[in-house]
């Protein structure tokens, strides 16, 4: 009998990607795979890429549970502390159910483990009941989740909740924390943005504490990223868990195992790709065009939206704006038709697209970005540059390594101003400063192509999961 995976992330877009080529990668070796999206993102993902994309293949099928908020059909990133909460009360009896099902069904193996997003940590009470071997998968950085897991010190030592609000702006962020194992120099402000509040009960930095808490109950905890790219936290992360499994860049590795056609065709994306920024980019000259995506949860003001826009266009350099539906805090993002006939020539504006094959195009020689993970991460394997504008999350810490640690970014500090935005496009593509951050993302994406190589330490360690985590009773 084979082995059946059941893998399931947490859902938003960021998290089911990373996941599914997991999935994938794991259904090249051999496994039964049982991939689970909640109701509400399986309707989205039919509507953006059509039922034929969750037919699965042989061996490879798509199941859901409820998210336990009220049925909506918008097409948009649900609300995140609600969605958490929720998942947290309600989660586990349909997942429950979901395993017993398919142990019930003659249709597939089985199930002999559980492949969970670390921000759904209901799976492990049933992962426990059943006897089922579960790891988990934090879709996050090295240092996002180190920083994760020191949110109970912050409570420890007073650090959070802030006593007032004007602890944001008087440079009580700026505090330097000597303590938190394997990050120097990590600044308040550094951490996950979650923790910017003077409320004791937010449910997000709450609800991070008992994620992190629970991957001890985990067989092992995996993670999309490479050792040389994080080498100190990484470190103190293995003193932590027994097991830590670094299998990235996942999208290489993909390349690398799962490249049938039948597996290229199962796609995670939520929103309807435009190709037509890849046709657009072909008559680009190689490195002249600047791509700007701020991710899947990313909201602009409309004010922040006109910032950027004239920013852009006062730089002079051809640039790729993804500009998605939800973009906008509140309205459409519309942007002035004397806009648009300023850039006519010199610019590209789609709802989405598909990043990894964007970001590999020659053309492009810079990212704006959010400093989500899966962003950064595909922007240093293809050897990108980056303009660095974190919004929420560990995006923050990111945005710290990227621009310190790694040497590939630049900041937008403040408020989003439109000469800031074309002076720091100008230091990227056409200054010295941009021609030192190049040559360092393009040392950083050979070691991940190293990373993923057979014997590389991804490699390596994708084996190791699967003999000694995933298939070990």
């Amino acid at each position: 009998m084979k082995p059946h995976a059941v893998c399931i992330p947490y859902p938003a877009q960021g998290h089911i990607a990373p996941m599914l080529r997991l999935a994938k990668l794991l259904h090249s070796r051999g496994f039964f795979v049982t991939f689970v999206n909640t109701e509400f993102n399986h309707s989205r993902l039919v509507r953006a890429r059509g039922p034929e994309s969750v037919a699965g293949l042989e061996g490879f099928e798509f199941r859901t549970i409820p998210d336990g908020l009220p049925p909506s059909d918008k097409d948009a990133t649900q609300d995140i502390p609600q969605l958490c909460d929720s998942l947290t009360k309600n989660g586990l009896p349909p997942f429950l159910d979901l395993i017993n099902d398919l142990n019930d069904s003659p249709d597939c193996p089985d199930v002999s483990c559980i492949v969970s997003d670390g921000a759904m940590s209901f799976t492990l009470d049933a992962a426990d009941r059943l006897g089922i071997p579960e790891a988990v998968f934090f879709t996050t950085s090295a240092c996002g989740f180190m920083a994760y897991c020191n949110y109970a010190q912050l409570v420890a030592r007073g650090l959070f909740p802030l006593t007032d609000e004007k602890q944001l702006s008087n440079g009580f962020l700026e505090e330097e924390l000597e303590w938190v194992p394997g990050m120097k120099h990590i600044r308040l402000r550094d951490f996950p943005s979650f923790v910017r509040t003077t409320d004791p009960d937010d449910i997000m930095v709450n609800y991070n504490i008992l994620q992190t808490k629970n991957a001890s109950r985990a067989r092992a905890v995996i993670l999309n990223t490479y050792d040389d790219l994080e080498t100190q936290v990484l470190h103190a992360i293995r003193e932590r868990f027994q097991h830590v499994a670094t299998v990235g860049p996942l999208q290489l590795l993909e390349q690398r195992e799962a490249n049938s056609p039948a597996l290229r065709a199962i796609g995670s994306s939520l929103w309807k790709e435009d190709d037509a920024s890849l046709a657009w980019l072909d008559g680009r000259a190689p490195n002249s065009v600047l791509y700007v995506n701020f991710g899947s949860i990313t909201v602009l003001s409309p004010q922040q939206l006109l910032e950027f826009a004239w920013g852009l266009a006062a730089s002079g350099h051809n640039f790729l704006w993804i500009i998605r539906p939800d973009l906008v805090c509140g309205e459409s993002a519309v942007l002035p038709e004397e806009y648009l006939a300023e850039v006519a020539g010199r610019a590209k504006m789609v709802g989405w697209c598909s990043q990894e094959r964007v970001l590999a195009h020659p053309a492009v020689g810079g990212f704006l970005t959010h400093c989500g993970w899966n962003s950064t991460l595909e922007g240093l394997a293809e050897g990108v540059p980056m303009i660095c504008w974190p919004f929420f999350a560990e995006q923050q810490t990111n945005c710290r390594y990227a621009c310190t640690d790694w040497g590939v970014g630049v900041e937008i500090e403040g408020e989003v101003v439109r000469e800031k935005v074309a002076e720091v496009v100008k230091v990227l593509m056409e200054g010295e400063k941009g021609k030192e951050m190049r040559k360092k993302a393009l040392e950083w994406k050979h070691k991940a192509h190293a990373a993923v190589e057979a014997g590389g330490s991804s490699h390596r360690n994708f084996d190791f999961l699967i003999n000694h985590i995933l298939l070990k009773n």
